[in-house]
């Protein structure tokens, strides 16, 4: 019987997981433990680390109780039963594959100090994505650092989405669990999957091979994206031929073969989870040499960087061909709402662009710290690009000469945008990059309003001149900035597609948002 699980890595995919766990199965001792002393101090406070809905909550009922948090690796591995492993695979970003492979050497040393500090082999849990064949470098460096011993490794991919993790754990859709063919590894699968039983159904617990369960996640991530991906090319032509691409999403997702998920038109996804995992897919694919496989997965990525560069470009356009100097309200910078995280987040990239065309950019964001996105615009040499950070969002506006609207943030709409508009420049611009606000609303204040994918209100000679000012801002922004390029590492789920506003048909909409 399981008494005592060691948590490995206290970030957005270990934490959550742990706290609910400690939730759910009080007879469980959990302690999460990190190297970074300052991230421990912080889940013992009422600080925390970072941003999710009810994380606080649940934190706080179990800390103390069966939840704790250590720094110590040795005394929490020693004292444990099992160890679930959740640090970070970041890309590399020199050598081989510089890019795209896989950055495997967190866990290789996690696995060395693991076999150094338990005095005997232990059932260990990869719950971060890895690539696959991950747990045989495990297995492998495990028993080559403790005399021969043979360990067990299982793969208990993570699909929680952040901003709705608490959630999905509590109530999973799935639970995978990879084991190997021996007899060990399959009774190591058992006394895990009678851990999830105690909350969650066995129907919704799936126990397949250890490299199914590796390349399950990746292509989870990979489906997700490529959905967004889509429907944000269809939006590129919406807005050429005058469409709307919400009219066109809801058609589309009313077929049941398609499904109103993940067709929400955007600035683009983000996040630490997409991006990095279609990369590793198309290092997996390349390295097996299968290059029409990795040409198509690459081919998502580079419709995500498009859409980006895209979106800026249409600012700079609409705006008579030039922002500098002119002051623009960034709303949003996290990846999506309800978190704090800006890993890939697709503000950055905008606002890198706009940056690079002289604008003068007042960043809000209801939950992501100063810090953060100091942080997000230093470079490598320790040089901060200018810019302000406003805790307000009225602040950010005053004086300014557009809105850019670059995450979901429910607060975002309920806005007075009539306030908004009077301490704004003239004419006031609106940039929804999320799809997000009453555009006809807004409009009727005297805003001017683009969204992604929806026709703008231009007659046809405005029309032939936006066009040529968007294909002159393209010119002029290549070269000065490079969207999408691969940072150093620091799930967004789109929910359903609700129907446009102005359909007649009303339906009643079913299943999970």
């Amino acid at each position: 019987m399981v008494k005592s699980i060691c948590v490995i890595g206290a970030g957005h995919v270990g934490v959550p997981h742990a706290a609910t766990i400690a939730k759910k199965c009080p007879s469980i001792r959990v302690t999460v433990v990190d190297e970074d002393a300052r991230k421990i101090a912080a889940w013992c406070s009422t600080l925390l680390p970072f941003y999710e809905p009810s994380l606080q909550e649940c934190v706080e009922d179990v800390r103390g109780v069966n939840l704790f948090f250590e720094t110590d690796l040795a005394k929490a591995v020693t004292s444990a039963d099992i160890i679930l492993v959740s640090v970070s695979t970041p890309l590399k970003h020199s050598g081989m594959g510089a890019n795209f492979a896989p950055d495997l050497q967190h866990w290789e040393r996690i696995a060395r100090l693991i076999a150094e500090a338990s005095p005997e082999p232990k059932l260990i849990v990869e719950r971060s994505t890895v690539p696959v064949r991950t747990a045989d470098v495990m297995a492998t460096v495990l028993c080559h650092n403790s005399g021969g011993a043979k360990w067990t490794v299982l793969s208990n991919p993570e699909f929680a989405r952040e901003g709705n993790a608490m959630v999905d754990h509590a109530s999973p859709e799935r639970i995978m669990i990879g084991a190997g063919n021996s007899d060990a590894a399959k009774a190591a699968a058992e006394s895990l999957v009678a851990i999830y039983r105690q909350w969650v159904p066995a129907d919704k617990i799936i126990v397949s091979g250890i490299w199914s369960a590796e390349l399950s996640k990746l292509t989870a991530n990979a489906f997700l994206a490529q959905r967004i991906s889509s429907i944000n090319a269809i939006s590129a032509l919406c807005e050429t031929t005058g469409a709307d691409v919400s009219e066109v999403a809801y058609a589309i997702g009313v077929d049941s073969r398609i499904g109103r998920k993940h067709l929400q038109a955007s600035v683009g996804f983000g996040g630490a989870c997409y991006e990095t995992h279609l990369r590793n897919l198309v290092y997996l694919c390349r390295h097996y040499r299968l290059k029409e496989v990795a040409t198509y997965w690459e081919s998502v990525i580079k419709m995500n960087d498009y859409q980006k560069r895209r979106f800026a470009t249409k600012i700079v356009a609409a705006m008579f061909n030039t922002v500098s100097g002119k002051k623009l309200a960034i709303l949003g910078f996290s990846y999506k709402k309800n978190t704090s995280d800006v890993r890939h987040t697709p503000a950055l990239d905008v606002c890198k662009a706009l940056l690079a065309e002289r604008a003068a950019l007042a960043i809000h964001d209801p939950r992501v710290s100063s810090e953060a996105i100091g942080v997000a615009f230093t470079d490598a040499a320790g040089h901060e690009q200018h810019l302000s950070i406003e805790a307000d969002p009225y602040m950010a506006a005053n004086g300014a000469h557009a809105l850019v609207v670059l995450t979901e943030w429910d607060a975002f709409a309920r806005l007075d945008f009539a306030r908004l508009y009077a301490s704004m420049q003239r004419p006031a611009f609106i940039f929804d990059g999320r799809n997000l606000l009453d555009h006809d609303a807004l409009r009727a204040i005297g805003f001017v309003v683009y969204g992604i994918g929806k026709p703008v209100q231009l007659s046809s000679q405005q029309s032939s001149q936006r066009a040529e000012a968007e294909r002159s801002a393209e010119v002029s922004m290549r070269g000065r900035v490079r969207v999408g390029a691969a940072r150093p590492e620091q799930p967004t789920e789109d929910g359903a597609h609700s129907p446009p506003a102005d359909l007649k048909r009303v339906e009643t909409l079913g299943g999970m948002a």
